[in-house]
């Protein structure tokens, strides 16, 4: 048994479930990218696919994720190393976990339609419109998979199903025709249906939690993951921030090509909004 999830986190949570229960015992691999965001132009080839790493490669400059993440994993890589398993042991089977997120159901596009030729042995576990109970004994329905605790996915392993050979049909013309639109950012709209939308869908997240008073970036970083109602990576969300301030919308103090730790910013506009203040005062 071989165990997909999308997140990094998720990677323990799931040797967690394992550690409840041993029927699920297997190999928990993670698919590293984010197929959410960004080029998908031509994904299925080599050009595309370079296009899209040059692309996180100028979106990580500066993060810390640069010398541990840029050029140091390639899914496609993953996927030879689940589809050598598959060949090894015909009873092998791969387990897709995802949670109701654009992330997730993506990064299941593109996945599933590198697997199509093991139909039967591909099982996919969508907890979508599905409650739980959380830690407080309250339910409520979960948007991604850390948010369950283990022991609520002995029941979630239940719903585990083939991927039919009707999806295997429909859904890689689906993940076709999102890589064909090649928007920047892609939302889930309920069920498995992924909407394109501009760069800039998250600037007003960005914006909301940028104020009049020098603030540090890496703040600003936080309380908008932390605020925002539909999530997205920190890579993208701090490259958003560096456009925003390209654009002349935010100022910034300090060298912000360095690091994320290495400058402040603020709206713009805040210099003329003190020193109009400071007129009214003094009159």
């Amino acid at each position: 048994m071989i165990h997909i999830v999308f997140n990094e986190s998720e990677v323990e949570l799931m040797k967690k479930v394992i550690e409840l229960d041993e029927t699920l015992t297997g190999d928990v691999i993670q698919i590293k990218d984010d197929f959410a965001v960004g080029p998908l132009a031509g994904i299925d080839t080599e050009e595309g696919w370079q296009a899209r790493v040059e692309w996180w490669r100028n979106l990580l400059q500066g993060s810390p994720y640069k010398e541990s993440l840029a050029g140091s994993f390639d899914d496609r890589l993953t996927i030879k190393e689940i589809k050598d398993k598959l060949g090894a042991n015909t009873d092998e089977q791969v387990w897709i976990w995802m949670g109701q997120n654009q992330h997730d159901v993506c990064g299941y596009y593109w996945l599933m339609s590198q697997l199509k030729d093991y139909q039967g042995r591909i099982m996919t576990l969508y907890l979508n419109n599905l409650p739980f109970i959380s830690e407080k004994g309250q339910i409520f329905y979960p948007s991604w998979l850390h948010e369950i605790q283990p022991k609520e996915f002995l029941k979630a392993k239940k719903l585990a199903r083939p991927i039919t050979s009707s999806e295997f049909e429909v859904d890689p013309d689906e993940w076709k025709k999102i890589c064909e639109e090649n928007a920047t950012v892609r939302m889930l709209e309920g069920g498995k249906k992924i909407a394109g939308k501009t760069e800039t869908f998250y600037d007003s997240e960005i914006t909301k939690n940028v104020t009049g008073e020098w603030q540090k970036a890496g703040r600003v970083l936080t309380n908008t993951l932390h605020r925002m109602k539909i999530k997205t990576g920190d890579v993208f969300v701090m490259w958003r921030m560096k456009e925003l301030i390209s654009a002349g919308k935010i100022e910034v103090m300090g060298d912000m090509n360095k690091g994320w730790k290495d400058f402040d910013v603020r709206l713009a506009g805040a210099k003329q909004t003190e020193a109009t203040a400071s007129e009214e005062v003094t009159a």
